[in-house]
């Protein structure tokens, strides 16, 4: 489910948002003059959960590939090498992963979901508090990763688990909202409105069973499905104790929606 739009306009302009999308992209044009054969952004600043639980650890880490004759006919092996020592503490780079990227889908699809359900949650927030509630949403995924697998030697990187923050957010202040979806199926696109309860619900529900079969399997996937958990159930928290406190800013009852719906006499 792609959303493309919601329903809620923003009330102020979502200067931070912006800001963390533009230093986000900034990022990725970095990652993309990365030298081939030399350390990476992703292997110096990327999370790699090893080292939050030994921060001298020793180990290999995957740099690519490369085809090898065997009796069998030819295999691709991994190609590895020792990884570099820390150039910061592995503590900060639970923050430092969350606007790094694995590639352009990777980034694409989390600069949009930010686009489209970061600017109501900032509203609510503020500025300030928007910055501080996104890295602490940030952080929390980072931590729920790591305590899904300690001892993985994989680079973590990406801004899903804050952007699933949001999300959270959003979901707890803005369930009556309707998000319209692109839902391909096959070949075929569909359009469709949905309540953002459905939407962010069923999205939560396939991170939680993708993250349940891969602790049951036992085997490492290219997607951190727990700190995507870890991330949302942080965001529903925070959102929800800022109502029970009131500190939240009131949502406009005002607001106009801007999808168009076709009235029926």
């Amino acid at each position: 489910m792609i959303p493309l739009r919601d329903n809620i306009p923003a009330l102020t302009t979502p200067v931070v948002n912006y800001a963390i999308i533009a230093i986000t992209s900034l990022v990725f044009f970095a990652q993309l003059q990365d030298v081939a054969g030399q350390p990476s952004l992703v292997e110096k600043y990327g999370m790699i959960p090893v080292r939050i639980q030994n921060p001298d650890a020793s180990f290999e880490l995957v740099v690519g590939q490369r085809i090898v004759k065997t009796p069998q006919g030819p295999e691709v092996q991994p190609v590895k090498r020792e990884a570099i020592p820390p150039v910061i503490s592995p503590y900060v780079t639970m923050l430092t992963c969350i606007f790094l990227h694995g590639g352009w889908m990777h980034f694409l699809f989390n600069m949009w979901f930010l686009y489209i359900f970061g600017d109501n949650v900032e509203d609510r927030f503020g500025h300030v508090g928007y910055a501080i509630f996104y890295l602490g949403c940030g952080v929390a995924a980072s931590l729920m990763h790591f305590l899904s697998g300690p001892g993985s030697t994989i680079p973590t990187v990406g801004a899903s688990g804050a952007i699933a923050g949001v999300m959270g957010a959003y979901l707890i202040w803005y369930p009556h909202a309707k998000v319209q979806t692109l839902i391909p199926i096959f070949i075929v696109m569909y359009i469709v409105e949905l309540p953002a309860s459905l939407f962010l619900g069923v999205w939560f529900l396939i991170q939680f069973l993708q993250g349940t079969m891969s602790v049951i399997i036992m085997q490492a996937t290219g997607v951190a499905w727990w700190a995507h958990i870890g991330g949302f159930v942080a965001g529903i928290f925070v959102a929800w104790m800022f109502g029970v406190k009131s500190w939240a800013r009131p949502e406009n009852p005002n607001h106009r929606p801007h999808i168009e719906r076709v009235s029926k006499n």
